[in-house]
């Protein structure tokens, strides 16, 4: 495949560093990430294809790959590239990944999807809370993080990493790294590595009787990590008052005086039931 530099100049293009655009660069590292993460057979869908190095790999391996990236500029590039290799199995969407109607994918396709990509800094968190509360549909998601984002995944308790999506992301997947990709191996070079991360949806061991409920008061809770609990859940968001948040505290047996970073996903759904419970 052509390097993304070569491709961009062809078309009179730059990066957009607005939209975090940093494009794989080494077809091998594209390969090794679509090897390792088992996309034989799978219905496959690609967050930011961009110049197509990973859609490439992907096509090759999958049955189907829905390749969706907004940037205008880029989708000549991409089916061109497309195009040259021959693939018929590869759908080239040209819209904000939020805007893609995934159910609409699964239905068409019947089957469960495989979702992959080379997130942007400014979206991986939007899209990963995205995906859990998709995860009916969407049986893993293999993404391309930068370091720093891919450690929230995976970080324990007590530590700096560990937060909301930390929590959001324990409650219902298994997390596990799959590589290491070095900020040269990208056109423009980052300033960090990255990190390739798999996120398995599995079904909660402790299930929150209210999931968005699960995901205010983690919001709440971190949102004012420097806080106590007592203090950081008394929020307009969560509109509950002071007696109420120590009622709840209570029931769960989680001392009010502690901070978000102690607790364990369990201590967060046992005290998101409780709050609900005296809704």
């Amino acid at each position: 495949m052509t390097a993304p530099h070569r491709l961009l100049a062809n078309r009179r293009l730059l990066p957009k560093k607005q939209m975090g655009q940093n494009f794989l660069a080494d077809p091998s590292t594209a390969e090794m990430i679509v090897r390792r993460a088992a996309l034989s057979d799978a219905t496959v869908v690609e967050i930011g294809a961009g110049v197509g190095a990973l859609t490439v790999s992907a096509a090759s391996a999958a049955k189907r790959v829905y390749a969706v990236e907004k940037d205008r500029d880029l989708i000549g590039i991409l089916e061109s590239v497309l195009a040259e290799g021959g693939f018929e199995n590869v759908e080239v969407i040209n819209k904000n990944i939020f805007d893609v109607d995934l159910e609409e994918i699964y239905v068409k396709e019947d089957a469960r999807l495989v979702v992959i990509g080379n997130l942007a800094y400014n979206i991986s968190s939007r899209v990963i809370v995205s995906l859990i509360f998709k995860r009916q549909i969407v049986e893993r998601a293999v993404l391309m993080l930068q370091a720093e984002m891919a450690r929230r995944l995976y970080a324990d308790p007590c530590s700096k990493d560990y937060g909301r999506l930390s929590v959001m992301t324990r409650y219902c997947a298994e997390v596990s790294r799959i590589a290491r990709v070095k900020a040269n191996q990208f056109y423009p070079r980052p300033k960090v590595d990255s990190e390739v991360i798999e996120i398995r949806f599995q079904s909660p061991a402790e299930k929150a009787e209210d999931e968005n409920l699960l995901s205010a008061v983690v919001k709440a809770a971190f949102g004012k990590r420097r806080k106590t609990l007592r203090n950081a859940l008394v929020s307009e968001e969560l509109g509950i008052k002071g007696q109420e948040v120590e009622a709840a505290l209570g029931r769960a047996g989680i001392d009010g005086s502690r901070r978000a970073e102690t607790l364990s996903v369990s201590e967060f759904v046992a005290l998101t039931n409780c709050i609900a419970c005296a809704e």
